[in-house]
């Protein structure tokens, strides 16, 4: 007997992508495998394999890929100091390569002849999880439902859910809901009341912060320790990647800071407004470029300076996995290794403030910079310098 058809589904266990997963059964005649990353996001494993197993699922994919996400993903992005349009940490972005990589993998584990995914047709996840496939699985099918299916509205889906008997949250009846996203990284929340950029955000849509005003009287501090570039430790304690942001999330997240409310330019031409949160990313970022002040000559940080804005468009665009986004990396990792100490912060009520920079780097002389005469630096060449830069005026 001829074995059936595969496709693997990157599935959430929510309305859906479970109504995705049964309209693939009914069209394709092609057995199903659920397939979750666990990259951080708040996520209840046990329901996910029992709505999987409810519509017939007999292979359920969950794989922990938390600090793989962390340290191979996230870091990377950290040296570059990437921020989109000014605002964006990039926190959805960052984690599609990720999925669409392992997602190609397990498809290639199960022979199956394709993968889907549940981005709509309207925004950047499904590029970024396409441009992913393709660079894994060329010859692995891709089946965008969004894309595809005569399904047009949410009441659609209500009605489809409901002919399948597959469970609808309360929240999702009547009105769209927010659209969440969330990882170890960050928090996004789109929609509803947002759509409006007149709006303001009701803070009742905050999930990892709580706001500036209601933070603690007293300021928090917490020194982040670097090796090679990256973060290693908290205060002088080893931890793991995911351990690590997970306890920097939370003390951010307390201190009222990692909240940015934008507008972006999606890759396929629409504006678009959101709330994101990134706690933790926001300290590293902060901590990370402070470091690097004391550590790294000037023409390093320049060169890694103009190549940001470009670093960050890729990632956004999904081109994680392109050749010019890799070049980008060895610019901006020449020299990591000279990236090592520690940097103190100040947390209070919003605000991150740069308490001290310990490093064994001699990059930063406090002969040179001092303000008593010494013979470490030639003044006299100073008059020259001038000249020469007076004459590229004319």
């Amino acid at each position: 007997m001829k074995s059936k058809k595969k496709i693997v589904l990157a599935y959430s266990g929510g309305l859906d992508t479970s109504i995705i997963l049964k309209w693939l059964q009914e069209n394709y005649a092609a057995e199903v495998i659920a397939y979750t990353a666990d990259i951080g996001q708040e996520m209840n494993k046990k329901k996910i394999i029992n709505n999987a197993k409810k519509l017939g699922v007999k292979n359920i994919v969950i794989n922990d890929l938390r600090d793989v996400f962390v340290k191979d993903y996230v870091y990377p992005m950290i040296r570059g100091h990437a921020i989109y349009e000014g605002v964006y940490l990039l926190g959805t972005s960052i984690a599609r390569p990720l999925i669409a990589k392992d997602q190609i993998r397990v498809a290639k584990k199960f022979r199956a002849f394709a993968v889907s995914h549940g981005s709509t047709g309207k925004g950047n996840d499904q590029v970024r999880f396409e441009l992913g496939y393709h660079y894994f699985g060329p010859k692995i099918k891709v089946i965008a439902p969004w894309r595809i299916w005569k399904m047009n509205s949410r009441s659609d889906l209500i009605k489809y859910a409901k002919k399948n008997k597959i469970p609808i949250p309360k929240d999702k009846k009547g009105a769209p809901p927010f659209s969440v996203d969330d990882n170890l990284f960050h928090t996004s929340t789109e929609g509803k009341a947002l759509e409006n950029p007149k709006n303001f955000a009701p803070e009742f849509i905050y999930q990892r912060t709580i706001s500036p005003e209601k933070a603690p009287n007293k300021p928090s501090f917490v020194t982040i320790n670097f090796k090679n570039g990256d973060p290693c430790g908290i205060n002088s304690k080893k931890v793991s990647p995911a351990k690590l942001l997970e306890k920097l999330n939370q003390l951010a997240g307390k201190n009222g800071i990692g909240r940015v409310d934008l507008v972006e330019n999606r890759f396929i031409g629409i504006k678009s407004r959101g709330v994101y949160e990134t706690p933790g990313g926001t300290l590293l970022l902060y901590a990370h470029r402070a470091i690097e002040s004391v550590t790294l000559d000037k023409q390093t940080m320049h060169k890694k300076d103009e190549v940001m804005p470009r670093y960050a468009k890729l990632i956004y665009n999904g081109y994680w996995f392109s050749k010019e986004r890799f070049k980008l990396q060895r610019i901006i990792d020449n020299k990591r290794n000279k990236v090592n100490g520690s940097v103190k912060l100040k947390l209070y009520k919003g605000n991150i403030t740069i308490h001290s920079r310990q490093t064994k780097s001699k990059a930063y002389s406090m002969k040179k910079v001092s303000f008593e005469e010494n013979k470490t630096f030639n003044k006299s060449n100073i008059e020259r310098f001038i000249n020469f830069h007076k004459k590229k005026l004319i």
